[in-house]
């Protein structure tokens, strides 16, 4: 039997290299540049004739393995980490487009995203479109003859939107423009969205690839002829991700799949949880029957993810009562953490953008957004009871 791999034993095993030492575990290779046999290989090697390592910025083992183990996850080509997830969205558009281009992004992004589409890459002449982000009809009517790339997130941050990733591809395809997806809350763990016909695949491996808050990094994912295009940038620019911080994470995608489900099962009984509270106006899961794209996401992912946003009756006063009588919650921004953790989106991820954008993107100011991570789920229920005034 010649089966491939299935996609745990790829967690664990692709992309693995040793050394001479034939280490059972992937190394770690801290260096800043390699040495040549002689002025001849060291030529072949800058040319691109030869292939090998150079200089850290751009080639590292340790970087190599992480890239194609997350390719095998992702069922991409190749693949491209970088220093964090804004630097893998940077290192898209910067290789891809040019001033005077058109791009379409999903209004439902996350706030530094917002920032990097809206304020930074207009000021080099890209012309950003917002639209719904679950409208089908407002992308094809967005696109025009100057747009080379849709951008969207799915789960959206912090209102969980689904978009339909195979419905949407089939609008870019026609229109001859990329579709590139944030896949950082289900990761490949749950989603594909190569599979269902996107172009390009970005990650903060920030996240849930490293799942325990300890480092910062990135990565583009997609058509081998794609992803070389946007090496070129961080090949020169230098957003690239350390050697340590890929290590970190290439251990990380090992339990990748047994703590997204597990995390996925806590945040569903959270989300049902906080359904039933009286002071909770609204709750996003896409998990949850009361979810507007349930079924959609039932298709799309293999689990509703470890995102559960709510609204609470009283806005920002009755929110922030909420997130300071915890006791257990970390108050932090971050996600993707074993440990659960609590923000205020608008006074936080999406503070830096106006209220108007705010008030188009759905971010109340009644609106909390949880990372659900590997606690007991009873003990972050007693935990939001206090803020919640539940007795």
């Amino acid at each position: 039997m010649n089966e491939e791999p299935k996609f745990d034993t790829l967690a664990v095993r692709a992309g693995q290299e040793r050394s001479q030492f034939n280490e059972h575990s992937e190394a770690l290779y801290l260096t800043s540049s390699f040495v040549f046999a002689n002025a001849a290989e060291a030529a072949r090697r800058f040319s691109g004739e030869e292939e090998g390592m150079v200089y850290a910025r751009f080639s590292n083992p340790t970087v190599t393995m992480l890239q194609q183990r997350l390719a095998a996850l992702e069922g991409a080509e190749a693949c491209v980490a970088t220093a964090s997830g804004m630097a893998a969205i940077l290192s898209m558009a910067m290789a891809l487009l040019k001033s005077g281009d058109h791009i379409v992004v999903s209004r439902a992004v996350f706030g530094a995203t917002q920032q990097l589409f809206g304020t930074i890459l207009a000021r080099f002449g890209l012309d950003t479109t917002w639209v719904p982000a679950t409208d089908l009809a407002a992308y094809r009517g967005a696109i025009g003859p100057k747009t080379r790339l849709v951008f969207v997130e799915t789960p959206s941050n912090p209102l969980t939107e689904i978009v339909d990733l195979t419905g949407l591809a089939g609008v870019c395809r026609a229109a001859g423009v990329l579709l590139a997806v944030d896949n950082c809350f289900c990761t490949p763990a749950l989603q594909r969205p190569l599979a269902l016909g996107a172009d390009l695949v970005v990650h903060s491996a920030t996240k849930y690839l490293d799942g325990q808050g300890r480092v910062l990094g990135g990565a583009v994912l997609g058509r081998r002829e794609l992803v070389d295009e946007v090496f070129k940038f961080p090949r020169t620019a230098g957003p690239s991700i350390s050697p340590f911080n890929a290590w970190v994470i290439l251990k990380g995608l090992e339990t990748l799949r047994l703590r997204m489900r597990a995390q996925s099962e806590n945040a569903l009984a959270l989300a049902r949880w906080l359904e039933a509270q009286s002071a909770v106006e609204r709750v996003y899961y896409p998990g949850l029957p009361s979810h507007p794209q349930f079924e959609l996401a039932s298709r799309q992912q293999a689990a509703g993810g470890a995102i559960v946003s709510f609204e609470v009756r009283g806005g920002r006063e009755a929110a922030w009562k909420v997130v300071d009588g915890t006791r257990l919650l970390s108050i932090t921004a971050n996600l993707g953490d074993t440990k659960t953790t609590i923000t205020h989106p608008a006074s936080t991820t999406h503070g830096r953008i106006s209220a108007q954008d705010r008030a188009e993107s759905g971010i109340t100011e009644g609106l909390l957004r949880i990372a659900v991570g590997l606690e007991d789920v009873g003990d972050l229920q007693a935990d939001l009871a206090r803020g919640l005034g539940v007795t």
